[in-house]
C-alpha cells in the first residue's frame, strides 16, 4: 500500500503543494509551527475522514477560505486508486474515489490506511477507558470497515436510549419503546463486544512484543477486557453474550431509570494494560508510558498488516523527541517494512536511513534537511 502523490489546496497552512513520495522512508524537517504535522494530519483524513488532532473540519482549512482540497494517489495490489475531498468549514464534505461520489466517510478505509503515532498517544495509557475504547474500535475498523457500522449503530441506539431515559419512563408505551431499544442495543452492543474480545487476543501478543522489542527486554505487557455491569465471565460467543447484555440490562433498569442514562454496554468498558504485572495508566514510569504508547500502534499495524496481507502506511510525528537514544535506536531496527513519514524538529538519531528529505517552512516543502 504506497501513497504515491498527495496534493494540498488551501488546507492548513498550505496554500498549493504537489507532492510525489517514494516507497521507502520520507523525513520532513523543520522548526514547530511551520506545517510538518499538517502533512501527516492531511494523509490520516484521506485515509479516515477526520484529523488524527481531534480538531472539526473548519479548523483543516487555510485561514480565509470556505473549502481545502485534499487529492491523493494510492497504489495497492488491486490496483491504483484516486481519492480527492473537499473539506469545507461550514456544510458537508464531499469525496470522490476514482471520481465516483463517497456516501459514507467510513468506506474511504478501501483506499488507504495508515497508522499514526504522535506525543499526544500518552493519552492512550495516561487517559480514561474511552481513549482505550476508542483506539480499539478504530483498529477494528481499520481491518474491517462493517466493523465501523457496527459501532455507528450501536451509537445510534444508545444516543435514542439515553434520550428515552433522560425524558423519564413514565408510561406503557414509554416501557414498551424502552424494551425495543434493550433489544436492540443488547444485539449491537454484543457484536462490538466480542469483535473487541477478538481483536485484544490477538493484539496484545503484537504490542507486547513491540514493547519488548523497543525496550530491549522480556515481554513484560499484559492486559485485561473489564466490565462493570457483570459478574459473569465474557465469552466470544455472539449469542450468549447478547442475552448477558440484555439481562444486565433488564437487571439494571431501576437505576437508569432514576439516573437517566444507560449504565450497561461497551461504551462504558475498559481495556486495562500491566506492565510488569501492574496497571500501566497508574504505576509506569512516563518513559515507559511513551514506549507502551507506541507499542500500542507498532502492534496494531502489524495486526493490521496481517489481517490485509499489505502494510498500511505509517505516520510517525516527532516520535523521537518522545524517546531516550536506546529506544530510539530500537524503533529504527524494528520499523515496518512498509512506507512511513516521519516529521522531526530536532535532530535525528543515527541509523535514519531516508530515501527522501523534505523540509518544511511556513507551509512551503522543499528538498532537503
Amino acid at each position: 500500500m504506497l501513497l504515491v502523490r498527495l496534493w494540498l489546496t488551501d488546507f492548513r497552512c498550505y496554500e498549493v503543494l504537489e507532492l510525489e513520495l517514494p516507497p521507502g522512508c520520507t523525513v520532513i524537517t523543520g522548526a514547530n509551527g511551520q506545517g510538518k504535522t499538517s502533512l501527516l494530519e492531511a494523509v490520516e483524513w484521506i485515509a479516515t475522514g477526520r484529523s488524527f488532532r481531534g480538531v472539526p473540519d473548519g479548523a483543516l482549512t487555510r485561514a480565509g477560505t470556505d473549502a481545502a482540497i485534499v487529492r491523493a494517489e494510492v497504489e495497492r495490489a488491486g490496483g491504483q486508486i484516486r481519492v480527492e475531498a473537499e473539506i469545507r468549514a461550514t456544510g458537508r464534505n464531499r469525496i470522490l474515489v476514482n471520481g465516483q461520489p463517497l456516501a459514507r466517510r467510513r468506506d474511504l478505509v478501501d483506499g488507504l490506511r495508515a497508522t499514526v503515532f504522535s506525543p499526544d498517544d500518552l493519552e492512550l495509557i495516561k487517559g480514561g477507558p474511552a481513549m482505550r475504547r476508542g483506539f480499539l474500535d478504530d483498529l477494528l475498523a481499520a481491518s474491517a470497515p462493517r466493523y465501523e457500522a457496527v459501532r455507528t449503530d450501536y451509537e445510534r441506539v444508545l444516543r435514542q436510549r439515553n434520550a428515552l431515559l433522560k425524558g423519564g419512563v413514565r408510561d406503557a408505551d414509554a416501557r414498551t419503546t424502552l424494551e425495543v431499544f434493550d433489544a436492540q442495543l443488547a444485539r449491537t452492543g454484543s457484536d462490538l463486544i466480542r469483535a473487541r474480545l477478538r481483536l485484544t487476543d490477538r493484539l496484545l501478543p503484537a504490542v507486547a512484543r513491540a514493547y519488548a522489542e523497543l525496550a530491549r527486554e522480556e515481554p513484560a505487557v499484559g492486559g485485561a477486557y473489564v466490565v462493570d455491569w457483570t459478574g459473569s465471565t465474557l465469552t466470544e460467543d455472539r449469542d450468549e453474550l447478547e442475552a448477558l447484555l440484555l439481562e444486565s440490562l433488564v437487571a439494571h433498569r431501576r437505576r437508569e431509570v432514576d439516573r437517566g442514562v444507560t449504565l450497561v454496554g461497551p461504551h462504558r468498558d475498559e481495556w486495562r494494560l500491566e506492565l510488569h504485572g501492574l496497571e500501566a495508566r497508574t504505576t509506569a514510569s512516563q518513559g515507559e508510558q511513551r514506549s507502551l504508547a507506541l507499542a500500542l500502534r507498532l502492534g496494531g499495524h502489524r495486526v493490521v498488516a496481517e489481517v490485509l496481507g499489505e502494510e498500511p502506511l505509517l505516520l510517525l510525528d516527532d516520535v523521537f523527541s518522545e524517546l531516550d537514544p536506546s529506544r530510539s535506536a530500537a524503533l529504527l531496527e524494528h520499523l515496518p517494512a512498509g512506507q512511513t513519514l516521519l516529521t522531526t524538529a530536532g535532530l535525528l538519531p543515527d541509523g535514519v536511513r531516508a530515501d527522501r528529505w523534505l523540509r518544511v517552512s511556513a507551509g512551503h516543502v522543499a528538498e532537503g534537511r
